[in-house]
């Protein structure tokens, strides 16, 4: 008897090949559309109807059944208020990383395992393998670093077969190939839930206007205003609306006094890290050896950066440890407080933390 797979659909290309693919080699395949969000937002009417309609179009031509799970309390409960809190504490969080660690390879695994499912897969371009989480064979696409969150356990019940494609482009052959009806879906941008409408837009959507207050720069000078701080980032440049001359960075604020802090010395040691800390911690499968050599990647798409790690005294295996200290080998400009820095082992990800 063949195993049984929910395949999450999101109505794009990715998850109808992982769809299409998991048939083809002869597993029982369940599609399901999951209803996380579905709030218009000015000047942007939320795709959801859309993409549901093309997850089940694409269902149709494999044919395979096809569900649909409405999450979208426990998302704006678990995603959705998570990033507000943060952006008012001053932070700025990623709110796919914990879309993935809350609701698809939590929420979503534990409704399909109820409902009779042995596994799950979803469309991530990214490699599971015995509970272990490997990066993928396209590099430009590697998802990983959103990944970084999800249990060893939930690992072992998620396939990933998009992570052997070498391209995007790819992707779509294959799509085009199987005559799938997203073979030439665009690809969604923007964060998880909010589609085409930007992070700041969102928020003034949420919060309403914020208390403006003042830019100062490295000789402590009032250069502008800001319109909300909770809006900046660490080493951000575009939207200061600070005129003339150089251009000017973030590199810090403070929440309390609603000040925004910018320089325009490429060189101020605000901006670059060769040391940081991390919080909250998660590793899959066993924390890292004091020590060992890593690497460590601080963006999305960042590049890797060889690292050790060292842990707070009485914690030399990590396992109780509140906090990680990572040390990098060369310098890691605008290491931002709420973002995620993961750590790899060559093409394994061995977990990570938040950078506080």
């Amino acid at each position: 008897m063949s195993q049984k797979v929910y395949v999450g659909m999101s109505g794009g290309v990715d998850s109808s090949v992982t769809a299409a693919m998991l048939k083809a080699q002869g597993y029982d395949v369940t599609g399901v559309y999951m209803k996380n969000w579905s709030q218009d937002l000015p000047g942007m009417v939320c795709p959801w109807k859309q993409d549901y309609q093309d997850a089940k179009r694409v269902a149709v031509q494999l044919g395979i059944p096809f569900k649909m799970y409405d999450f979208e309390t426990e998302y704006r409960q678990r995603v959705v208020d998570y990033m507000i809190a943060e952006y008012r504490a001053g932070r700025t969080p990623n709110p796919d990383i914990m879309c993935n660690q809350e609701v698809k390879f939590k929420l979503f695994l534990d409704a399909c395992l109820a409902d009779g499912a042995d596994m799950i897969a979803t469309g991530h371009y990214s490699w599971t393998q015995n509970g272990q989480l490997l990066t993928a064979a396209n590099v430009e696409k590697d998802q990983t670093y959103f990944l970084y969150r999800v249990t060893e356990d939930a690992l072992k019940h998620s396939l990933m077969p998009i992570g052997d494609f070498a391209t995007k482009a790819d992707v779509r052959a294959k799509a085009a190939e199987l005559g799938l009806a997203t073979a030439e879906k665009k690809d969604s941008q923007g964060i998880c839930f909010v589609g085409k409408v930007g992070i700041k837009d969102f928020l003034l959507h949420e919060l309403g206007e914020q208390p403006h207050g003042r830019i100062i720069d490295q000789n402590n000078a009032t250069v502008g205003e800001h319109d909300g701080a909770i809006f900046y980032t660490i080493g951000q440049r575009h939207g200061l609306q600070v005129g003339g001359g150089l251009p000017f960075y973030v590199v810090g604020k403070d929440m309390d006094k609603n000040e925004v802090y910018v320089t325009t010395d490429l060189q101020d040691n605000r901006l670059w890290h060769r040391n940081l800390n991390l919080t909250d911690l998660h590793w899959i499968n066993q924390p890292p050896e004091a020590g060992k050599t890593y690497q460590v990647r601080t963006r999305y798409r960042a590049p890797l950066v060889d690292c050790t790690v060292t842990w707070e005294a009485g914690h030399s295996k990590g396992e109780r440890a509140d906090v990680a200290k990572i040390e990098l080998t060369e310098d890691i400009r605008a290491i931002t407080p709420g973002q995620s820095a993961v750590l790899y082992d060559g093409d394994r990800v061995v977990g990570g933390g938040i950078v506080v």
